[in-house]
């Protein structure tokens, strides 16, 4: 290849960069909340390592479990409270970022049921720990259903009715909340159960490893340019002390570019994220645009 060649392959890929950069979310200007944020109506989990400061496998586990809870929660919050409020122009953005957080949740209900909640009663030898678990997951799927029906149902984004999608959302808003409280005080109560295993023994380093590698996959296999980016844009950095800060584990760089670079792809939908790309509370897109009209 010669060096006019190379020259303009380097140019386009800077081009390109450039381009993307641009759309990243670390670009979008940011502003503390002064009005409702996303703490409700959903309540958000305390979790249970921070309440307790236990450290046995399935306390950390719920503790994990919790923080996802909560950016999902997060996400149910930013939409609930910028439905009413979005604008005509920023419809087909929100009824993306509505459908993220569908993705998000159908994903990860799907992944406990096949994946992880068969490796932890086989660790405990019990099939029925999770009995009650998959009753209450029974008890919104079909508002959750009927909330991406909606959407997906849309001849026009234009269409979009704010007071209809409350009208689902609040559907099945207790059975939902009451669910992701109680899994993780199931979880937790998992230590005590009397095939859990001990600490320093090869059964317990297989358990946290099973955790760790569930963990690690559910939110990337549910999708890298739309669920991670969401996901990652949901989780409040300052919570709890900022003990959290830097959870999920990860190098700073691989962070960013999950934020910045794969979040470019659908950069117009996290605008209503109730974090910027710093992982800080920021005030809801929709009462931005609304104050700016005011």
């Amino acid at each position: 290849m010669g060096t006019l060649e190379t020259r303009a392959i380097i140019s386009l890929l800077i081009i390109a960069l450039g381009s993307i950069l641009t759309r990243a979310p670390f670009m979008m200007t940011s502003v503390a909340p002064s009005k409702q944020w996303a703490d409700g109506p959903l309540a958000l989990i305390t979790t249970p390592q921070f309440q307790t400061k236990k450290t046995d496998i399935f306390t950390s586990g719920a503790t994990h479990m919790a923080l996802l809870h909560n950016s999902i929660f997060r996400g149910y919050n930013s939409i609930y409270h910028q439905a009413p409020l979005v604008a005509d122009q920023d419809k087909a953005d929100f009824v993306g970022y509505c459908l993220t957080w569908f993705k998000f949740v159908k994903s990860h209900h799907d992944d406990e049921e096949a994946t992880l909640f068969p490796k932890v009663e086989e660790l405990l030898k019990d099939k029925t720990i999770f009995e009650e678990t998959h009753k209450e997951h029974e008890s919104f799927l079909a508002g959750l259903a009927e909330f991406e029906k909606y959407l997906t149902g849309l001849k026009a984004h234009s269409d979009f009715s704010g007071d209809e999608l409350l009208r689902i959302m609040n559907s099945f808003q207790q059975p939902f909340e009451q669910h992701f409280h109680s899994e993780i005080a199931t979880i937790s109560r998992f230590a005590d159960h009397p095939n859990a295993p001990k600490q320093g023994t090869p059964e317990n380093d297989a358990a946290a490893a099973t955790f760790k590698a569930w963990g690690k996959s559910t939110v990337t296999k549910a999708g890298v340019t739309d669920v991670v980016p969401f996901f990652l844009l949901n989780l409040d950095r300052t919570v709890e002390d900022g003990t959290w800060a830097n959870w999920p584990p990860m190098p700073a760089p691989i962070r960013w570019g999950l934020i910045n670079l794969a979040g470019a792809w659908h950069s117009r939908w996290w605008r209503f994220a109730s974090c910027d790309a710093a992982g800080q509370p920021q005030q809801l897109w929709a009462y931005r645009v609304a104050n700016a009209k005011a």
